[in-house]
């Protein structure tokens, strides 16, 4: 009971605590850089010495605070701490006088030949196994936190005294001027000062698959912290891009210092542990009620209360099932055996039978449901059409840029090199000459080059967003031939567009164009009056196994419910394709406004919830299992660590990060629902192992 009101009382402290997070970020995110100076007393020359130690002094360290970890020798004594083990001490207590001491001593009218130690071996044995197993698992458990603040240890460049330095991570305090470049880590949550385009990755602590983009604009209030564009948080990395940034949070008080906090709370009690407890306070209500009477009756009839009191104490040790936990134990290590032969390895005993026992699967979209990788699914010419034309010129632009090949350049050369669906392209580039190449920046936000085929004919082939492709394009290709690029051909490539882009497709746009003549210098004002081709379409597909282990799944009894914090649009369509229900999709941003009754009402209707936050995902698992379900949950990066210690089962893959890895009961070796409905199947096999013992103890 104690333990529920702890993680009632936690769970009412975290949500004040984001609500106040979510204040302090619409102010910064809404109002100017010159009332921000004001408001954290700091200025464009950054803090001196004593406003750097007046700010720590206010609003603390850039530390997050880990949740104090009792002693190992609290732990100790708390893994013995259980209602099966208080029986069993006590029946061990009462063996050790009436088969041991009254022998020895010859008291009581027993005889040293009575003596035997037997029982109280086999007791005390089952009592360190059991509570041994139970200390080992909570002490692996607890290293969670530890793995998610080994992630941030670093240096950032800081503006103070009007001088830039290095500084380490912790020394930041709120109201410091951050530099920002490629390659750095986001040292504390950010308001941006200053931005040339400045993309970053956040996708271990959103789950978004493409990085974003930061903007210093002032904004208008919005539902959650991670819709500002002018918010940089704490964890995420800068990809590429410069800027400034004005530290309005640091340590606990960001949103990764709420999720290393949420990582360190103790681990919800799970439906099994609660079955074992309440089996064993049914035995114990059992011998209270039997013991004394046995006693009475055996005391009343036969006037001898001493042999009536040892006789009671033996109906005591005949009703209580010692080789339970006995029984359990070897019950879960050979399902452990069993699901490790599955590609399944069990961290934790108790959470295989939590995992037979599962009916709602949540997990996140990306790798699990798709390949985890970038393809190019649509290569069409103007008409909407597959052409191989389109690839072909899409190729020699991807393989002779010489910048930085990013996932659609790696997924362009890996369609063109495919020999069975495209042999006439192998080879391609032996054909052709680079001639020179403009590099792609996020101001053109398009990459050209010029090459050279055996004939001597030039071309300029160029890539990239919607707008700037079409900002230099001033025909286009159709299928009867080249025509200016009039508006009636815009307004049906931008349509096309649009259409892909609500389907969840990332798109570029190719053109090309015919120069014969020589260019010495290549540059931006070259490109232009370019040939519109067609349109490069890019997408994370699905798995071809998900639709069948959905299937598997759903058949043994689970549902599957999507938890990502990517978009709705692409979230939309990859469940589309695998055959999930998204007639009612939730998102953060309405989750945000429901209270926890609310959304109890919502979440076993919905399938899909898209544009999460980690501890939105966190709410949905608790207000599942609220429900009565058995949740596991499945999950690979930082976001999915809370979800999973909120969850009765937590699920993670050998290639996650460390974190995960450290908060899941069960890694599975391969990222694949089938290997998952596998082990699913064995976990109720040992579940029915230990049921059939529970049932003959109770007869």
């Amino acid at each position: 009971m104690s333990r529920q009101k702890n993680h009632a009382d936690a769970a009412s402290d975290q949500v004040a605590a984001q609500k106040a997070r979510q204040k302090r970020v619409d102010y910064a995110a809404t109002h100017s850089p010159a009332e921000l100076f004001k408001h954290f007393n700091t200025s464009q020359q950054g803090l001196n010495d004593s406003q750097v130690a007046q700010s720590r002094k206010q609003f603390g360290a850039n530390h997050v605070q880990q949740q104090h970890q009792p002693s190992i020798g609290k732990r100790l004594i708390s893994a013995f701490v259980n209602p099966f083990t208080a029986i069993l001490l006590i029946l061990a207590i009462v063996s050790t006088f009436t088969d041991m001491i009254f022998p020895y001593f010859s008291l009581f009218g027993s005889r040293p030949e009575n003596f035997t130690c037997a029982t109280v071996v086999i007791i005390v044995t089952m009592i360190m196994l059991s509570g041994l197993l139970r200390f080992v698992q909570e002490y692996r458990s607890g290293n969670a936190t530890a793995k998610l603040l080994a992630m941030i240890k670093t240096t950032c460049t800081v503006t103070r005294n009007g001088q830039e330095k290095d500084i380490d991570l912790n020394d930041v305090v709120v109201g410091d001027i951050v530099h920002l470049s490629a390659g750095n880590m986001i040292p504390a949550d950010l308001r941006i000062l200053e931005n040339t385009d400045l993309f970053v990755n956040r996708s271990e602590l959103t789950g978004e698959s493409r990085p974003v983009e930061k903007s210093a604009a002032d904004e208008t209030p919005k539902d959650q912290i991670t819709d500002y564009e002018n918010i940089a948080l704490m964890g995420s990395n800068v990809i590429s891009g410069s800027g400034l940034g004005l530290v309005i949070e640091v340590g606990s008080d960001t949103m990764f210092g709420s999720m290393a906090g949420a990582v360190a709370k103790e681990k919800v009690t799970t439906n099994f542990t609660k079955g074992v407890n309440s089996v064993s306070w049914v035995l114990i209500r059992f011998m209270m009620v039997m013991v004394p009477l046995v006693f009475l009756i055996n005391g009343l009839t036969k006037h001898d209360w001493l042999e009536a009191f040892l006789f009671g104490i033996s109906t005591a040790v005949g009703l209580t099932p010692e080789m339970l936990p006995m029984i359990v134990t070897t019950c879960l290590a050979k399902g452990a055996i069993a699901m490790s032969r599955k590609k399944t390895i069990v961290k934790n005993l108790n959470s295989i039978q939590d995992f037979g026992a599962a009916d709602i699967l949540c997990t996140d979209k990306t790798g699990t449901l798709t390949q985890d990788k970038i393809v190019l699914d649509c290569y069409w010419n103007i008409d909407g059409q597959a052409d191989d034309r389109v690839l072909r010129h899409a190729f020699l632009n991807s393989y002779f840029q010489t910048g930085y090949k990013n996932v659609m350049d790696k997924a362009i050369i890996a369609k063109a090199e495919d020999t069975e669906s495209h042999p006439e392209l192998q080879d391609l580039e032996n054909d052709y000459v680079k001639i020179d190449e403009i590099p792609f920046d996020f101001k053109r936000r398009r990459l050209s080059i010029v090459v050279k085929d055996p004939n001597g004919k030039r071309q300029m082939v160029t890539k990239g967003a919607v707008e700037e492709m079409l900002s230099v394009c001033s025909y286009a290709e159709t299928k009867t031939g080249i025509q200016p690029l009039n508006d009636a051909l815009q307004k049906q490539v931008k349509a096309t567009v649009d259409r892909l882009n609500d389907k969840g497709f990332r798109v570029l746009i190719l053109a090309q164009k015919t120069d014969p003549a020589p260019i010495d210098v290549l540059s931006a004002k070259d490109e232009k009056d370019m040939v519109l081709m067609g349109y490069l379409a890019f997408l994370d597909p699905p798995k071809e196994s998900t639709s069948r282990a959905l299937k598997a799944l759903l058949d043994h009894g689970v549902t599957t419910k999507i938890l990502t914090g990517d978009n709705d649009k692409v979230t939309a369509t990859v469940c589309q394709e695998v055959g999930m229900s998204v007639a009612h999709l939730l998102l953060g941003e309405e989750i945000v406004k429901m209270s926890d009754q609310e959304l109890a009402a919502q979440v076993e209707q919905t399938q899909v919830f898209a544009k999460l936050t980690p501890d939105q995902k966190a709410r949905i698992v608790s207000a599942l299992r609220a429900k009565g379900h058995t949740v596991a949950y499945m999950g690979d990066g930082i976001n999915d660590a809370e979800a999973m210690k909120a969850a009765d089962i937590g699920i993670s893959v050998d290639n996650a990060v460390d974190v995960a890895k450290e908060s899941a009961d069960i890694i599975l070796l391969q990222k694949d629902l089938m290997i998952l409905e596998r082990g699913i199947v064995e976990g109720r096999k040992t579940y029915a192992n230990m049921i059939k013992y529970i049932k003959m103890t109770a007869s």
